[in-house]
């Protein structure tokens, strides 16, 4: 069976050392050097190599090197140097590296509709002609920030681009969300409000990552006392990792992008997931961990091991994945999983049966021996919206900042529409949340449904 190749996007800063991140975490899990040339002995760690990386054969030797299937994209040329001069600087295709002079600074409006607008045809022919090299393209994923000005604007528009022309390829994102105690400029509302706004309608899975829950897993159960970046962005790639293992090993349950979806996704605009992994220790702690596959599964479902700041118990969920790495039975995750279903059932909304998937890939992460991560469709998740949302309404209420966006072309109406569009988007989070089966048949998600439309 041919590997479903993935097309894999970073654009903005934050976006591009994650992406960084993920690419050395990858590289390392399929036995591949910096440069993309095999020195692993396993072989299931080429099985299914094709799905992020193009197998070419390079210089005389005819030696096959693995190049990443990658667009590294910014407005300003700084992080893409970097990355050329880093020790990933010879793994991406030239042609791939994708930048602008200007620089977005931190403006919505300058990656969508001004500086962005100028590159995207450049990048579009790149995606094409990637894409084109494809036997079977999945889809895409994008890894970017929602709090600046490229990540934002820039990824926005490249998703509703992407929506256009591939309509029927699955379209995830890895988005990191700005939060209120983690804050890098004052517009960020502005921008993330803009970006949700756009995701809601063109994303099919968005994975919401912010920073203040990895400073939190950073501190307080990494005991790591000033988490730098490198901190976050490694353990944005161990999720990343895991979230794509049943993609790139040959497992139990072959899982792909649109599986995943078909599992997680009960409403197309209900596609906003919170992604937790375990186990998180102090590596001081190591030799004093058990980490039985209940104690992996139980920490799943806990906010503690969760990379987006919600409280689980304040909301339901609807629906989840859970991925187990490493040599562990099938028999015993499966059990563990449904007996966390039933002691928990309240967490669990009852008119979605068996509504945790579960798929198991025997080859661990590396430096651990097993891992296990989790996708969440909480409806807690509204909690993130409604922060954000409040902070950016105090500001649009005085009109604060806007002439930046109205000088770029903007309309103060896409601002408004934006809000209007997340308050919608909580009160459908809410109705789900409050749904209940009812005894006389009549079902209540039919209202809830209803209601929402």
């Amino acid at each position: 069976m041919p590997a479903r190749e993935i097309i894999s996007i970073q654009a903005g800063q934050a976006g591009n050392q994650a992406g960084e991140s993920f690419w050395e975490m990858v590289l390392a899990e399929h036995g591949l050097d910096k440069s993309g040339t095999y020195r692993g002995s396993d072989p299931l760690q080429l099985q299914r190599v094709g799905v992020y990386f193009t197998e070419v054969n390079s210089g005389p030797s005819g030696v096959a090197k693995y190049v990443p299937r990658s667009l590294q994209l910014d407005l300003e040329s700084g992080v893409c140097n970097r990355i050329k001069g880093g020790p990933l600087g010879t793994l991406f295709r030239p042609d791939t590296y994708l930048s602008g002079e200007a620089g977005a600074g931190n403006n919505w409006a300058k990656g969508f509709y001004t500086e962005g607008a100028e590159l995207i045809e450049p990048i579009l022919d790149v995606v094409r002609s990637q894409s084109e090299a494809c036997d079977a393209l999945q889809g895409f994923q994008i890894m970017h920030s929602l709090g600046g000005g490229t990540g934002a604007g820039l990824g926005s528009l490249l998703l509703s681009k992407l929506r256009e022309e591939y309509p029927d390829r699955m379209l995830a994102t890895f988005s990191i969300l700005p939060s209120p105690k983690v804050s890098e400029t004052v517009v960020e509302p502005y921008n993330a409000m803009l970006s949700v706004n756009q995701l809601v309608e063109n994303g099919d899975l968005t994975i919401c990552i912010d920073n203040e829950a990895l400073y939190d897993i950073c501190v307080n159960t990494l005991k790591i006392k000033g988490p730098t970046f490198s901190d976050l962005n490694s353990l944005i790639a161990r999720v990343m990792c895991g979230v794509s293992t049943s993609l790139r090993f040959p497992g139990q349950l072959n899982g792909d992008l649109r599986k995943l979806g078909m599992n997680l996704i009960p409403f197309p605009r209900l596609h906003f997931l919170a992604p937790s992994y375990a186990p998180i220790y102090d590596p001081k702690a190591r030799s004093f961990q058990k980490n039985s596959i209940p104690e992996m599964t139980q920490a799943l479902f806990h906010r503690r091991n969760m990379l987006v700041a919600c409280d689980p118990a304040h909301g339901r969920f609807l629906t989840a994945a859970t991925i187990f790495r490493g040599n562990l039975s099938s028999r015993e995750v499966e059990i563990t999983v449904r007996d966390l279903q039933k002691k928990g059932a309240h967490q669990f909304v009852e008119w979605i049966p068996d509504n945790v998937s579960v798929s198991l890939v025997s080859v661990p992460p590396i430096g651990q021996r097993q891992s296990a991560t989790g996708l969440l469709n909480t409806t807690a998740i509204q909690e993130v919206f409604k922060r954000t949302r409040e902070v950016f309404h105090a500001m649009f209420k005085k009109r604060a900042f806007l002439h930046w966006y109205t000088g770029e072309g903007m309309d103060i109406m896409e601002f408004s529409e934006a809000e209007s569009n997340i308050s919608d988007l909580i009160s459908e989070y809410q109705q789900y949340q409050e749904a209940k089966v009812e005894a006389n048949g009549d079902d209540a998600e039919e209202d809830a449904e209803e209601d929402a439309q």
